[in-house]
């Protein structure tokens, strides 16, 4: 029998002199999937999470005591995270009897989440969390102790990021009246355009649930019996050793980054993933969410620790260890000397080139210096080949850490020399070869949800107008550009973007560069002076190398290598007009 989200059975739980209203959806003999909604919301908040879910889990959601369809207790000191496990248990109980769970908690429901994996009454009954805008309040307590009796810049600054996005806490200490009038009568009846407007959430199908003035009236009552008493007085306990994923919205206006700084501390056996979003994500990320959510269950059940937990900490000497790297244009110049590099400081590195011979070479050195790596041929100017590297990476090798974009060709002379061919060539290679790069292998690392970091290299070019260079510095520019917007785009995926812009550096490109408006033997000619002359400049690849490296390190956004190359773009800030004087010069030797 196949099973889907609208072949949902409703059940109630008695616990105590509460009832919960439950749900479940999907078959009752796959693993459990509990998902936990917060203040003020209802199951009704994991709706869309349910039908992506539920054709390969067993899916339960309930309404917490005093939300929705369930009843609310007699007194509001039967809020307690203490009340909210025994209800957990109840719930276990009926719908999953001798199972363990994967619990799943957004908001107060991350809170009770990171409750029960201590609990005494739910501890033995949950198989892995998921969290998701919320914190353990112990935890937030013990960071917040650590914090001022140990004060550091940073730690007073997230201290103070924390308490300012905590301001409706200020709400729940008004007399209990007072709140839950103040929520029905002014926050309750905006509550679902606010989330439109905010956050881009859809209220239509059921959520927000229409008992919302009712439930936030009376789960203020969380905040009253929980939040100061632990914050203020929190529980030391070991570390959990169950497997726990942390997602942390890039937008989510009241959980600060810094206060999951220390979760490792914890739960050592943890994976953290960004998504793109506000504090509502399982109603606006619901594909994403239910896949991570998925991915995360599945990889417990097979008995799989998380990739990223198995990771061993980088050292400074090796400071991309156990990370995936991939290299274009690797088999020569710069290109060549990066895979060196990465190697060294402990990546794997995937060597991809046009030349496969070269980049099988290098993967020969590498492997015999007892660094793994691989060797890939690909065209970058070709986009099919880039999604055929882009599948088989992610299928061989799983998702890459480290891109740098490298390939590159060079074709120089006056503007209405340059052929349809060359322009295309040209920026097939150099701009498109780029675009391709950050689009599938951006997309994975977006989709992964841990980060990564992007290197394109542009060039001094990319500043420095020319009368010669007109293709090249055009194409490089580019690159520069688009580095600068997709930095600002990923940023919120933790997701670091660099352009690197070498000066004259010797390196095969000019073997192979096109001079448009002359003949093959005036070519070869130019090629064998400007090599001359570059060898001249004593400016290798290995220092270039060192700059990738550490704007790798340092997320640092643009790097000008050479002093030539730092001079143009200090001229470029501070007087474009003489760059503009220069480019009546010619480069290019006659």
């Amino acid at each position: 029998m196949t099973y889907v989200a609208e072949h949902t059975a409703r059940l109630t739980v008695a616990s105590g002199d509460v009832t919960l209203a439950a749900r479940q959806s999907g078959d009752p003999d796959a693993p459990t999937i509990v998902l936990l909604h917060g203040f003020p919301d209802t199951q009704a908040l994991w709706s869309l999470i349910v039908a992506r879910l539920s054709d390969r889990f067993h899916v339960v959601t309930y309404d917490i005591r005093g939300a929705g369809a369930s009843t609310a207790p007699t007194s509001q000191a039967d809020y307690t995270l203490d009340h909210l496990a025994y209800d957990a248990r109840a719930v276990f109980d009926a719908i999953a009897p001798e199972k363990r769970v994967h619990l799943v908690g957004h908001d107060w429901g991350a809170i009770q989440g990171w409750e029960f994996l201590y609990h005494e009454q739910t501890a033995d009954r949950i198989a892995s969390f998921t969290s998701m805008c919320g914190a353990s309040l112990d935890h937030t307590g013990l960071l917040l102790r650590r914090r001022l009796t140990h004060p550091t810049p940073a730690g007073l600054l997230g201290t103070a990021d924390q308490l300012a996005r905590s301001w409706y806490m200020l709400l729940s200490r008004l007399p209990a009246g007072a709140a839950a009038t103040a929520w029905r009568q002014l926050a309750a009846p905006a509550w679902a355009t606010a989330l439109s407007y905010l956050e881009g959430v859809d209220t239509n199908g059921g959520f927000p649930a229409p008992t919302l003035p009712d439930d936030g009236a009376r789960l203020v009552a969380l905040y009253r019996e929980n939040a100061l008493q632990r914050v203020l007085r929190p529980r030391r306990r070991p570390p959990v050793q169950t497997p726990v994923l942390i997602v942390r919205p890039t937008g989510d206006p009241f959980l600060a980054q810094r206060t999951l700084a220390d979760a490792e501390r914890h739960a050592p056996n943890l994976t953290r993933r960004t998504i793109a979003g506000g504090h509502w994500v399982p109603r606006t990320q619901p594909e994403l969410l239910a896949r991570w959510i998925g991915e995360h269950a599945d990889a417990v059940e097979r008995g799989e620790t998380p990739r990223q937990a198995r990771r061993k900490p980088p050292s400074a000497k090796r400071p991309l260890h156990g990370r995936l790297a991939l290299v274009t244009g690797a088999a020569s110049g710069i290109g060549r000397e990066t895979a060196r590099r990465f190697a060294a400081a402990g990546a794997e590195v995937v060597l991809v080139d046009v030349d496969l011979a070269g980049a099988r070479s290098l993967q020969r050195e590498l492997t015999a210096s007892s660094a793994v790596a691989h060797a890939q041929r690909a065209d970058v100017s070709d986009p099919a080949a880039w999604d055929e590297l882009g599948e088989a990476i992610a299928a061989r090798h799983g998702t890459i850490d480290v891109l740098v974009n490298n390939a590159g060709i060079a074709v120089a002379g006056p503007f209405l020399a340059t052929t349809t061919e060359d322009w295309e060539r040209l920026l097939g290679v150099n701009l498109w070869g780029v675009i391709h790069g950050c689009r599938v292998f951006g997309a994975q690392m977006v989709a992964r949800g841990e980060g990564g970091h992007i290197v394109n290299i542009a060039s001094a070019a990319a500043f420095q107008p020319s009368k010669a260079l007109a293709a090249y510095s055009t194409s490089k520019a580019a690159v520069a550009m688009l580095s600068q917007s997709l930095r600002a785009e990923f940023a919120g995926y933790d997701i670091g973007v660099s352009a690197i812009c070498p000066g004259i550096v010797a390196t095969n490109i000019l073997n192979a560069a096109t001079f448009a408006g002359r003949d093959p033997d005036q070519q070869e000619q130019a090629r064998r002076r400007l090599t001359a002359l570059y060898r001249l400049r004593n400016y290798g690849p290995e220092q270039v190398a060192d700059e990738v490296l550490r704007a790798v390190l340092q997320n640092r956004a643009i790097v000008p290598v050479t002093p030539e190359a730092k001079a143009v773009y200090a001229l470029s800030r501070i007087s474009p007009g003489a760059l503009r004087t220069l480019a009546k010069l010619d480069p290019v030797p006659g």
